[in-house]
């Protein structure tokens, strides 16, 4: 009867084992790891491919990033206006076709055209009797005979009106008429517009039948023949720009495996802008050489990504195998600690320079020793994996 007590603990202390069997065979949770950390073993940096080396300091090119468009000087765009208005009578151009200096590109009609003609025949023609007038005063003057005021009254009408005939003739010119070939049988309604200059029709803005005024613009022309670079460069950057230096540049229409196109900066500007706090650089496209067509092709306006290369220094590169591109900001891998199961890494991030035969350089935005032992290959094994472990959380 004694041994009644000790059975009925046996059941509990039967239970009990069990529990403390069960709660030392569950596996132990594995410890938690920083957000830019990943863990790969042994058997997993062999599949990988998981290299390690140091920073590695090598000449390369600095250079400044820019964006404007391809443009052409002022003088190599005219806006063509009628200097009188008048009604278009021949509009005989279409936007892109190419026109000579002194092409005909419209036609106006006005009858003011026909009473500025007249006023000009009629003002030689007084002229002739001016001078007329004035020589027989001469003489009469030589010879006692007449009064002096009357040649003094005819010297001063001949010079007013042919002052007269001098502003109606700069007046004719204006308008595409030559004074010269202006007679009482060749009195024309309509005048010329004629080209300025040699280039492309880039727009016409009136069509057949409409009248337009002095400030009407009715055509605008583009030479082609001076294309160059108007680049924005931001303030912080415009002090490494200098004359001279060589830029290359890419056009969005040329896609982005074509090869950049190479200019040279020969002016750079002494104020900023109004619209932002940049300054505007201009440089001289290469029309020679193998990129000569395609520098041919280039419209007046095209948007433009340029590189402008300010020189060489020393600087810490790595290879781009070693790179997670993000952006601006780049990142990547080096080693915290190895031990025999494996080794642990930990990103870190950067912004990316210069390229130069598939190394680039780099600037830590942490404090990192060139010793550090960096993954310079399988970055991007090692950001996946840390991506599957943040359950793919950047």
């Amino acid at each position: 009867m004694k041994l009644l007590p000790y059975l009925a603990l046996f059941p509990c202390l039967v239970a009990c084992g069990s529990k403390t069997e069960t709660t030392a065979e569950k596996p132990a949770a594995p410890p938690p790891r920083a957000p830019n950390e990943v863990f790969l073993s042994k058997a997993q940096l062999q599949a990988a491919g998981i290299e390690l080396g140091t920073f590695t300091r090598r000449d390369l090119g600095t250079e400044v990033q820019a964006t404007g468009q391809i443009d052409v000087p002022p003088n190599h765009k005219v806006s063509i206006t009628a200097i009188m208005g008048g009604y278009v009578q021949q509009l005989p151009v279409l936007p892109g076709q190419h026109v000579s200096r002194g092409s005909v590109l419209a036609t106006l009609r006005n009858p003011d055209y026909l009473k500025l003609q007249q006023d000009y025949l009629q003002s030689k023609a007084r002229i002739v009797f001016l001078q007329q007038e004035t020589a027989r005063q001469q003489v009469l003057n030589d010879e006692d005979v007449g009064a002096r005021r009357k040649l003094q009254q005819a010297t001063s009408e001949l010079r007013t009106e042919q002052a007269a005939a001098g502003s109606l003739a700069a007046q004719l010119r204006l308008i595409g008429l030559v004074p010269e070939r202006i007679s009482a049988s060749s009195i024309k309604p309509s005048v010329p517009l004629i080209a300025p200059i040699g280039g492309y029709v880039k727009a016409v803005l009136v069509n057949p039948g409409q009248f337009v005024n002095p400030q009407d613009v009715l055509i605008e022309l583009v030479d082609r023949s001076d294309l160059h670079l108007e680049l924005k460069v931001f303030e912080r950057d415009i002090a490494k720009v200098k004359v001279g230096q060589d830029i290359l540049f890419r056009a969005p229409a040329q896609g982005a495996s074509a090869r950049p196109l190479p200019a040279t900066v020969f002016l750079v500007g002494k104020a900023f802008d109004d619209d932002g706090r940049t300054v505007s650089v201009h440089a001289h496209l290469h029309d020679s050489g193998p990129d000569a067509a395609a520098t041919a092709a280039l419209l007046p306006g095209q948007y433009v990504s340029a590189r402008i290369l300010t020189g060489r220094t020393p600087q810490r590169t790595l290879p781009e195998d070693a790179l997670v591109p993000g952006g601006d900001i780049s990142y990547a891998y080096y080693q915290v600690k190895s031990d025999a199961k494996g080794s642990t890494f930990r990103r870190f991030s950067l912004r990316p320079g210069a390229t130069d035969q598939g190394q680039v350089a780099v600037r830590p935005l942490d404090k990192l020793s060139d010793t550090t032992h960096l993954v310079v290959k399988g970055a991007y094994f090692l950001d996946a994996e840390r991506s599957k472990g943040q359950g793919g959380d950047e």
